[in-house]
């Protein structure tokens, strides 16, 4: 390799001290998403409060994640990106610290949805620093470090949740927080570098007005039918069918006006729009199988919350392990061929958790959940990794917030979906004869995971468009005698 282009693609250490500010915020995010729904049972009897309302402890996070994201481009152009991260990271330490300290049930979901408003600026805004620190050329290896909390964080937060609520109080899920938000807060101001700010048209109001209400409302939906086990219930229809009107008029509304909330015209370009797509799909098969195996193993199998933890863990073992070569391999051939590759492989993975039983060898499946992990690791990362780099830098403040929603849409949209198989399924489980319920039971799990099985499958042909819109415009370059842009814009702000 010519030194001059080995030394281009090599990777500054100040973008790996970037990496780690964000990782350390971002983690925090993702954990809050899972880690007080193993307490919810907890937060109920201390609080005196029933399940249905308590499940507003962790709705409200989420809805608030939903309603915020769609405005963080505007706040990173107009305040710059360092600014708004750390407000973002004082806000979910903030948010973190009442939660901890809150008397009643009223108190702790509002202040959840502090916290939320803070968590759902931290992921998009770190992705769009990461994202202009690195460039296309290395976009691949720097982003494999940022999907590391995706993949850990799921897995890590039930088991970290049980840990605390059988050793100390459940205060301590929210106070776990605080000094973690600390560190990040003092690490962002010392390391993440100032980037001048970018001149910006007015707020565009009626569509955050749009954005900001139908994103919840759709949340609030996918979320019911888990609560309700249908897709009927009027408290699913109503704020779905409202929800989608209010994104499809911002939609229109978008593609008609100057400067949107958003810019949607970014899906004109076939690999944006196909990583996009690919984003969703594997969001969906990601996050809908995730949320059956720890069910599995405590309902079935009868384990506690924090060996749930331990046996779903080989996943996201298995999915850290090969994110760094998949960061590499994504940056020499790009993220299509891998996203199919990695796309298929969690599929095959996906058939034996099809086929299981009351009885299932423990390592048989730790086996599998490695395999799949493989999977994920290919797909996730490099499928974000290829919408990233077809973009110019100007147009990364409108990327993320967009990636992050589809994101966030398809997995709840994975997860409406596997949950209301499984309750149909058990519903029929216990209708058999005591003598065949557990097998029975075992077996709806079985049918869930075919659910998830088809989840992946739908991520095959945007994987495919991916491919080869990314083989177009490589060629496209080439005969253009054109390479992809440096990644020196944010070295240079630094200097």
């Amino acid at each position: 390799m010519n030194p001059n282009t080995a030394a281009a693609d090599r990777i500054g250490a100040y973008v790996w001290r970037i990496s780690a500010v964000v990782v350390l915020g971002s983690i925090m995010s993702i954990l809050d998403t899972t880690i007080v729904n193993v307490a919810l049972e907890t937060l109920s009897r201390d609080l005196h409060t029933t399940i249905d309302g308590i499940q507003w402890v962790a709705n409200g996070y989420l809805l608030a994640l939903a309603a915020v994201i769609p405005v963080t481009g505007w706040f990173a152009r107009r305040f710059g990106a360092k600014p708004v991260y750390l407000t973002s990271l004082v806000l979910f330490t903030a948010g973190s610290a009442l939660c901890g300290f809150a008397g009643s049930a009223t108190e702790l979901i509002a202040f959840r949805v502090i916290q939320g408003i803070g968590g759902g600026m931290i992921l998009p805004v770190g992705q769009l620093m990461l994202a202009e620190a690195a460039g296309p050329k290395r976009m691949g290896r720097v982003m494999s470090v940022v999907a590391v909390p995706a993949m850990l964080a799921p897995i890590l937060g039930p088991m970290i949740g049980g840990l605390i609520l059988e050793n100390i109080a459940w205060r301590w899920i929210f106070f776990v927080n605080v000094p973690i938000g600390a560190i990040a807060v003092v690490a962002g101001a010392r390391i993440l570098p100032s980037v001048a700010r970018k001149p910006v048209e007015p707020l565009d109001v009626r569509g955050l007005a749009m954005l900001a209400s139908g994103l919840p409302l759709i949340t609030y939906g996918l979320a019911e039918i888990g609560v309700t086990a249908s897709f009927t219930a009027p408290k699913v229809v109503a704020p779905l069918l409202a929800g989608l009107a209010l994104v499809a008029t911002f939609g229109v509304y978008s593609l008609r006006v100057r400067r949107p909330l958003l810019n949607l015209r970014l899906y004109r370009r076939p690999t944006f729009a196909a990583g996009s797509i690919a984003m969703f799909c594997v969001g969906a098969a990601l996050f809908g199988g995730m949320i059956l195996l720890p069910l599995y193993w405590q309902t079935i199998r009868g384990e506690s919350v924090f060996v749930t933890g331990l046996l779903t863990a080989p996943q996201g073992l298995g999915a850290a392990l090969v994110l760094p070569l998949s960061g590499k391999l994504t940056d020499r051939i790009g993220g299509g061929p891998l996203t199919l590759f990695g796309v298929l492989v969690t599929a095959a993975a996906t058939v034996p958790l099809a086929l299981i039983g009351a009885h299932t060898s423990v390592a048989a499946l730790c086996g599998v959940m490695v395999v799949r992990g493989f999977g994920i690791g290919f797909s996730f990362m490099p499928a974000m990794s290829a919408a990233f780099a077809a973009l110019e830098r100007r147009e990364l403040s409108d990327a993320t917030p967009q990636l992050n929603i589809l994101q966030r849409v398809g997995g709840s949209i994975g997860i409406a979906v596997v949950t209301v198989a499984l309750q149909r399924a058990l519903t029929a489980a216990l209708a058999q004869p005591p003598s065949h319920r557990l097998a029975a039971a075992a077996s709806a799990y079985g049918t869930a995971f075919w659910w998830s099985f088809g989840l992946t499958l739908a991520a095959v042909v945007p994987s495919i468009v991916l491919m080869r819109t990314e083989r177009a415009a490589r060629m496209a370059r080439s005969e253009d005698g054109a390479g992809a842009p440096e990644a020196g814009a944010l070295a240079e702000a630094m200097a």
